[in-house]
């Protein structure tokens, strides 16, 4: 009987620990900083899908600029995953001008 109690107990703590832990992974998922370094990549995205099926971009030129938006995800990801499942002002501030980068590149 007391096995079982302190078997029930056991299985109780880690999954509070587990729900915890899966709350604040999808808290840092959506941080503000993180979130809005995603949109911009998602934009870019559709914006080098429209340029083009309009003509206005060969395909190897998109995949380009997909292969540097593609890098700066996954230096994001590498950012946020050192520094507790966000990006700190100053990485932003990094990976905002790597996205203008990008950005001049559509459209010109």
């Amino acid at each position: 009987m007391r096995k079982t109690l302190s078997l029930i107990g056991v299985v109780g703590m880690l999954a509070a620990v587990s729900t915890q832990s899966f709350a604040a992974t999808e808290f840092q998922k959506e941080h503000p900083r993180r979130a809005e370094v995603n949109q911009r990549l998602d934009k870019q995205d559709k914006r080098i899908h429209q340029e083009v099926k309009e003509g206005k971009m060969s395909k190897p030129e998109a995949k380009k600029l997909h292969k540097e938006d593609h890098q700066i995800r996954k230096e994001e990801r590498a950012m946020a995953s050192q520094n507790g499942g966000h990006i700190t002002k100053l990485e932003q501030k990094t990976l905002n001008q790597q996205e203008n980068g990008v950005s001049k590149q559509i459209g010109k």
